[in-house]
């Protein structure tokens, strides 16, 4: 029981109250669109890949284009990254293909950062508080080391990293840069195995190499990133 002549913090009055705010109903709105997009990965059937390449022949020298703008468009429904990239390269090949999975990477991060930015952005910054809001700041506060940290630790999928960080306080170009500069490695080295894939005894190593550099470029950046923050924590002594 609360104490007398205190109104209780939660309770049905505050939730209605809450849900009459525009920015709620918004933030409501984000996460039904989440949820839509994470049931139908479970319930779509998957497309045949045998029947990629007729539709890029198909589409002649709109192919690329279809590829950047479909592969953004999956990506922004949190299909995977890999399957995307993987398409690309099998399509494609090697090189090309891993340029429009960057490109598809790029586009679908700028979609997912402004439609969370544009839905959810306002409801959070109302309500963080405590430890919720030293970690708002530290998102406002990265630099692209810090993009490229988050992007490359395991944490959830390409397309709700970005939603997420449209949410928080964090800009635009530090956010952009550093998603395309995480995606590089792992999109030369699927874009490679896909244009394998298709083309069995032909593994383009010189695609490939960028995967193994990124994997050496990763591990530094996630070591200097993590002496700043300690550092930075620790303060001037």
């Amino acid at each position: 029981m609360t104490p007398a002549g205190r109104r209780p913090r939660f309770g049905p009055a505050a939730v209605r109250r809450v849900l009459r705010e525009p920015s709620a109903v918004r933030f409501g709105v984000l996460l039904l669109l989440l949820a839509g997009f994470g049931l139908a990965l479970l319930v779509v059937p998957r497309p045949d890949p045998a029947h990629l390449p007729d539709l890029a022949d198909r589409l002649g020298g709109y192919a690329p284009v279809a590829a950047i703008v479909g592969g953004a468009l999956l990506l922004v429904a949190l299909v995977p990254r890999t399957f995307i990239t993987l398409a690309s390269g099998a399509l494609f090949g090697a090189l090309e293909g891993a340029a429009y999975a960057l490109g598809a990477a790029l586009l679908a991060a700028a979609i997912g950062f402004t439609v969370g930015r544009l839905l959810g952005r306002e409801f959070v910054a109302e309500r963080v508080r405590g430890r919720l809001a030293r970690l708002d700041g530290w998102f406002a506060r990265q630099s692209v080391l810090g993009v490229i940290t988050v992007r490359l630790l395991p944490i959830a999928g390409f397309g709700l990293v970005s939603y997420g960080y449209g949410t928080t306080g964090a800009r635009v170009l530090p956010f952009l840069v550093g998603s395309l500069i995480a995606s590089t490695p792992t999109a030369f080295g699927y874009a490679a195995v896909g244009a394998a894939a298709t083309s069995p005894g032909e593994v383009n190593w010189f695609a490939a190499a960028p995967a193994g550099l990124g994997l050496i470029a990763s591990a530094v950046l996630i070591r200097r990133w993590w002496r700043a923050e300690r550092l930075r924590r620790l303060g001037p002594t």
